[in-house]
């Protein structure tokens, strides 16, 4: 399977006209504040490189799911313009539109290396629909395309596949170095490997573990995902989170790795409570203890020893989602010990996290992400990609 990309490296783009679709869907406080600009930090490297080569670069994002029928002010890109202007160190403009006579208006005097923020591109609805009418439209505002945003290449949007059939297409840096990072995990990822699977739901990672059946040498499950396997075990998950209708799957995929010889790991202890608060009493107790109203939040710490032992040896590591209610402190340690386990084998294996969630666990464990190989902008992106999933807005920039 080839993953080279067309780059933006050596191609003309001095006095250019260059729309770069980014990924500024950052997350935002009640107030519409940002409160991380990781996102906005990946995609400097791309638009520094398009200035330094004399580019007039738009920037087109969405930011959530507004409903274009009544629109969310918070919604708007006034914030997250506010937010990019720091970081660039000068103040850039946002326009009102993505599309329309003052968008051309405003980008017809943009100068070299000058950039503009488009509006958000979903508060029209043709953006998801991919309509071409629209896809026209965005592409007329520049000369040339730019894909950025790993986090929206699962999507066929208007913003990340319509806009290439009518402008030359081509691949930013943090796409170049999402796919270097990821492909060799598809193709031949070095042994042993070890995949990490938290979170809350079964579904979201069905495919992954199905995928990596005979490339995984163990399974390590965590978070609200591992409850339902333990139900699928016979064990009493009293109150926890659990879809009861997964239990089958979740018998099917373990007897699978039981076949192949892999080693599935679930709980032997987690941490309950019977209510969900930063000041709720826990109890570390074996599986077999859980009972009535209990909630499993958490895992123990005969399980994180377990874990963290299965990690030692590892030559590639890749995790996606938390292992408890990590963003309530009585309910992270388990998080924690894992992420300093990972985090301290790079070096001696590959370590790829992803997802929004596991980038949010690892900041509030306090661990640099510069202390892993590889930490991935795109949550659902990367998990349809591990699958092996065709992502849209990559296979329009392949050479």
């Amino acid at each position: 399977m080839s993953f080279q990309l067309k780059s933006i490296r050596g191609i003309d783009v001095k006095g250019k006209r260059v729309l770069v679709r980014v990924d500024f869907n950052v997350p935002l406080d009640d107030e519409g504040k940002v409160t991380d600009t990781t996102r906005l930090e990946e995609s400097l490297p791309t638009l520094r490189y398009l200035a330094e080569q004399g580019a007039k670069i738009i920037l087109a994002s969405h930011l959530g799911r507004p409903n274009p029928a009544a629109l969310n002010p918070l919604l708007k890109m006034d914030e997250v313009a506010r937010a990019f202007s720091k970081l660039w160190g000068s103040p850039i403009r946002k326009l009102d539109d993505c599309i329309g006579q003052k968008a051309t208006d405003a980008i017809s005097v943009l100068q070299e290396r000058e950039i503009v923020l488009l509006e958000n591109t979903r508060f029209h609805p043709e953006e998801e629909q991919n309509d071409s009418e629209f896809s026209k439209k965005l592409a007329t505002l520049a000369d040339l395309y730019v894909n950025d945003a790993f986090g929206t290449a699962h999507r066929a949007h208007a913003s990340t596949v319509g806009v290439t059939q009518h402008l030359p297409a081509y691949a930013g840096f943090l796409l170049e170095k999402e796919m270097e990072a990821l492909a060799p995990l598809l193709e031949n990822p070095q042994r042993p490997m070890v995949l990490i699977v938290g979170g809350a739901k079964i579904d979201t990672k069905i495919g992954v573990l199905k995928q990596f059946m005979d490339q995984t040498d163990t399974f390590i499950v965590g978070g609200g995902l591992a409850n339902t396997f333990l139900a699928a075990k016979g064990y009493d998950v009293g109150a926890s989170l659990c879809q009861k209708d997964k239990m089958s799957l979740a018998q099917e995929i373990m007897l699978e790795c039981e076949s192949h010889k892999e080693k599935f790991l679930v709980p032997l202890d987690v941490i309950v409570a019977d209510e969900i608060s930063e000041t709720a009493a826990t109890l570390d107790i074996p599986i077999e203890d859980v009972e009535g109203g209990m909630r499993i939040l958490d895992i123990g710490s005969r399980t994180v020893e377990r874990y963290v032992k299965a990690l030692k040896g590892a030559k590639t590591i890749v995790w996606n989602g938390p292992l408890g209610l990590c963003e309530m402190k009585p309910f992270s340690k388990g998080t924690q010990k894992i992420a300093e386990a990972v985090a301290s084998m790079t070096g001696e294996a590959t370590t790829i996290l992803g997802g929004g969630d596991t980038l949010d666990a690892i900041k509030r464990c306090g661990i640099s992400g510069d202390r892993f190989t590889h930490v991935s902008t795109g949550g659902g992106a990367m998990l349809e990609f591990l699958e092996g999933e065709i992502l849209p807005g990559i296979e329009v920039l392949k050479i």
